[in-house]
């Protein structure tokens, strides 16, 4: 056990001491630097470069500026149309619908996604374990001082609390309101959302002047988790089941580099024979698995792989939570949008919200080991069950 904790400190501290922001030069290192420690585990690594844009606040942004701009004219046609665009991009952005033209005239630069081949290569069926490794801007909006402070003064309903309320929906309002009352001449309602448009712009542009985060929780503490799943792998492989070893990049700006790599492999990734295993933000005390996910719009993960993640942990013997949702999005929305199995694990604290969560405190030196090595372990017993299965 000890040398097993030496190892995913090692890769976490690692990784941590150089900035990673999507699509940036220290992500491709990054990349760079996973692939070489699967070659030391023997296996045969591929860096894919993918074109991404890096950012999810520019486009945001720009969306809610033209909804700002159009509800502040005072114009019927031009509130109701400016509106309505602002609002069908955002749903589009923060719904991974992913028609592309949100970012069509934006700039774009390279995103680095690796990937190795472990367990039978020649299966029929397919788990891959998805690990993103590149870190987010902080931001004022990331600053949960208020929630917690519900969380430690109403007890009894953080108990019963099941998912925390969406941020993005009141981004999404903004539009739909200038919209909505542009259309139907409702005055108030057109600046009520005009202003929550503007408020929108200021909160993006606070993100992207913000600084990157070290990310050792989010996400390195699943690239930790998914390397020593890769070694336990390597020493004692699976017969029947060909697993997939996948740390995409561009995660944080709304999954890019998942999304590119899917698209690139979708010949090779039946989606009646393969499943897709989501490790995020896995250094909290408390290891959960997600019952689904979205921004806007809840979406389930499949039932029949939560169940198998479920009963590994039970053989493994390890505490996994259950019943929660996530209001943001992971690279688990990428499996969902395009009809793959999909569950995700990921931890949380006693407020039920991930520890350090985009925060320029999210080092090594604040992750709970115990959990990171806990779903290291569930993840292999997982694969180990789906092999049998």
């Amino acid at each position: 056990m000890p040398a097993r904790r030496t190892e995913l400190e090692q890769i976490v501290r690692t990784l941590e001491s150089w900035e990673r922001g999507s699509a940036t030069e220290g992500e491709r290192r990054s990349a760079e630097w996973i692939a070489a420690r699967l070659r030391e585990l023997g296996y045969q690594p591929k860096v894919e470069e993918e074109s991404a844009h890096g950012t999810y606040w520019w486009p945001m942004a720009g969306l809610s500026a033209i909804a700002a701009g159009a509800g502040l004219l005072g114009r019927r046609f031009v509130g109701t149309l400016g509106g309505a665009l602002a609002a069908f991009g955002l749903w589009d952005e923060l719904g991974l619908w992913r028609g592309y033209w949100t970012r069509a005239l934006l700039p774009k630069r390279s995103t680095w996604n690796v990937h190795a081949v472990a367990g039978d290569p020649d299966a029929d069926r397919t788990v891959a374990i998805v690990t993103h490794h590149d870190a987010a801007h902080t931001g004022a909006i990331f600053d949960f001082t208020l929630i917690r402070w519900y969380a430690r003064t109403f007890p009894d309903l953080l108990e019963k609390g099941r998912k925390w309320p969406g941020l993005n929906w009141a981004t999404f309002a903004g539009p739909a309101l200038v919209a909505a009352g542009s259309l139907l001449g409702l005055h108030r309602m057109r600046r009520t959302g005009a202003l929550m448009s503007l408020t929108s712009v200021g909160t993006l542009l606070d993100v992207a002047r913000s600084p990157v985060v070290p990310g050792a929780n989010d996400n390195l503490s699943a690239v930790a988790a998914m390397l020593e799943v890769a070694r336990a792998l390597r020493e004692e492989p699976v017969e029947g089941l060909r697993v997939l070893l996948v740390a995409p990049g561009s995660e944080e700006s709304f999954e890019e580099g998942f999304s590119a790599f899917v698209d690139r492999h979708a010949h090779e990734l039946p989606k009646d024979r393969t499943d897709f295993i989501v490790l995020d933000t896995v250094g909290s005390p408390h290891l959960i698995l997600l019952e689904g996910e979205g921004m806007l719009v809840r979406r389930p993960y499949d039932a029949a792989l939560k169940d198998a993640i479920a009963a590994a942990a039970g053989d493994a013997g390890v505490a996994i939570v259950r019943e929660h949702w996530l209001s943001f999005a992971s690279d688990s929305l990428v499996g969902l949008r395009k009809g793959y199995r999909t569950a995700t694990i990921a931890s949380f604290d006693d407020c039920k919200l991930p520890t350090n969560y985009h925060q320029m405190t999210d080092v090594a030196d604040n992750l709970d080991w115990d959990t990171v090595e806990a779903a290291a372990t569930v993840t292999e017993a997982t694969v180990r069950r789906l092999a049998r299965r």
